[in-house]
């Protein structure tokens, strides 16, 4: 059972907002958004629906206003992507260049009640695609036989649970979608981010991955673990999936054979792969190789969508079938596995707290005796480097850690890099080196003043020289002491 200790966001200084608390019954009916503006050749109906806990959501049909009524059309469900509350106009580029292919378009306003950044539920967000699902296949003018899910990112995830559970959806849309564990693809982004920007080394090959797998054993960082493959298997309707070759988000020359194999060893030969050049995660245009998403989608992308979903829909389901450029992926995902007993979250945790207690009592001491008019009794100078230094050490790196998680992705700002090691990560080495050399140096300064030194004195250095002990493993354990 994975660990929630939200206590840990607060110990590490920098994730202190709790996780937020379950709703005990569905909230009253939220007040939908003003609907949002199509163009003139659009036609917008506004729906409700209820989700997952019989919660209240709001969303906007748009269909063709040049498509006869007397033609059931098909229709499309959009799911979005990772977010709390992201409202429906996100997806607005999409639903009109769907619609404009003659696709009925369902796009709504995502829950934000039961999903945080630290807590989430995507069986759940499956449930509110398949109230969505309902909903327009009772529209007017929609064949409800002819009704699909489209999944962009995290929807890659949940559109295919809602696919799995009812017999009701006739075809699967995913875009960016991920074959990999929701841990597993993050700290791949992060990681690449931090490449990309000329990062190397243990900073990246071990801080940051450590760092996510104790964020996901302390029970703020949901799903970590999820395997998407089992559901994919679980698939039986046709699947288009479709990638921008200029992914920065999603590994995508991993996914695709991830996502195929899934689906074959459930059966299910009916999909179409489409990599769409100079395209990023979302299938948009970008002009700088993924990192900026400009609004327009990736010419061909919304006229393959509407094509495809009338062919198959139509009995013309195709078979096996991938094209476009090969995706550019500059390095591979490694496994993350959750955390031994001896490094998971309470354990860092009690670390922490121990270092953060041994290295800040030796200045607090100090401070209290000159405050008491006592005089100083230092048995070496030794002692007050791997105070101070050990102190920057654990709380600089942890800082710069979890600035880097919360601001990497696509285009990481680690700071002036010199050969591989941001010069601040390279800084904290230093620090690190020398609170080694500072502890060792005031071991042997307590042994020869055992004897000389006052009782209370050697109290104090023995707390300060137990900080120094675990600081060793601890420093290797984050990459501080590897190159």
């Amino acid at each position: 059972m994975r660990r929630t200790l939200p206590s840990v966001a607060a110990a590490l200084c920098l994730l202190a907002a709790p996780a937020a608390m379950p709703a005990a019954l569905p909230a009253a009916p939220a007040a939908a958004d003003a609907p949002p503006a199509v163009p003139s050749d659009l036609t917008a109906t506004e729906v409700s629906f209820r989700g997952s806990g019989g919660l209240v959501m709001h969303g906007t049909v748009l269909t063709s206003a040049s498509t006869p009524e007397r033609a059931p059309r098909p229709g499309v469900v959009l799911v979005h992507g990772s977010g709390t509350g992201v409202p429906r106009t996100k997806l607005m580029g999409e639903a009109v260049g769907f619609a404009r292919e003659g696709l009925s378009v369902l796009v709504y306003d995502k829950r934000s009640e039961g999903y945080s950044l630290f807590r989430r539920s995507f069986s759940q967000l499956a449930d509110d695609a398949l109230g969505a699902v309902a909903t327009l296949r009772s529209q007017p003018g929609v064949d409800p036989a002819k009704v699909g899910v489209w999944g962009f990112s995290e929807g890659g995830w949940v559109a295919p649970i809602a696919a799995s559970r009812s017999e009701d959806i006739a075809f699967l849309v995913l875009v960016g979608a991920n074959g990999l564990p929701p841990l597993r693809q993050q700290t791949w982004a992060v990681a690449a981010g931090l490449r990309k920007a000329g990062v190397a080394g243990s900073l990246v090959e071990r801080a940051e991955l450590n760092l996510y797998r104790t964020i996901a054993d302390g029970g703020m960082f949901p799903e970590p673990y999820y395997d998407p493959e089992p559901t994919l298997a679980a698939v039986r309707q046709p699947v288009l999936a479709i990638w921008g070759t200029h992914d920065l988000l999603t590994p995508p020359q991993e996914s695709p054979p991830v996502v195929a194999r899934a689906l074959e060893r459930g059966g299910n030969r009916h999909y179409t792969f489409r990599f769409f050049p100079g395209a990023d995660h979302a299938a948009h245009q970008s002009p700088d190789g993924g990192v900026t998403r400009l609004p327009e989608l990736a010419p061909g992308y919304a006229d393959l969508v509407g094509s495809w979903a009338g062919d198959v829909t139509a009995g013309g389901a195709p078979t096996a079938r991938t094209s476009g450029p090969a995706p550019t992926q500059a390095s591979p995902t490694v496994p993350v596995d959750p955390p031994a007993w001896w490094e998971s979250a309470p354990m860092q945790l009690a670390a922490l707290v121990l270092l953060m207690v041994a290295f800040a009592a030796y200045p607090v001491v100090a401070l209290v005796r000159r405050l008491r008019r006592r005089p100083p009794v230092p048995v070496t100078r030794a002692a007050r480097l791997l105070s101070a230094g050990g102190l920057a050490a654990v709380l600089g790196s942890f800082s710069y850690l979890f600035y880097l998680v919360m601001s990497g992705g696509k285009l990481a700002a680690p700071g002036p890099v010199m050969a591989g090691r941001p010069l601040v990560w390279l800084a904290l080495q230093a620090l690190t080196v020398a609170s080694v050399a500072a502890t060792v140096l005031t071991a042997l300064a307590w042994r020869r003043s055992r004897g000389t030194a006052p009782r209370g004195e050697r109290v104090r250095l023995g707390l300060l020289l137990a900080g120094g002990v675990v600081f060793l493993p601890w420093a290797l354990y984050w990459g501080l002491l590897l190159p």
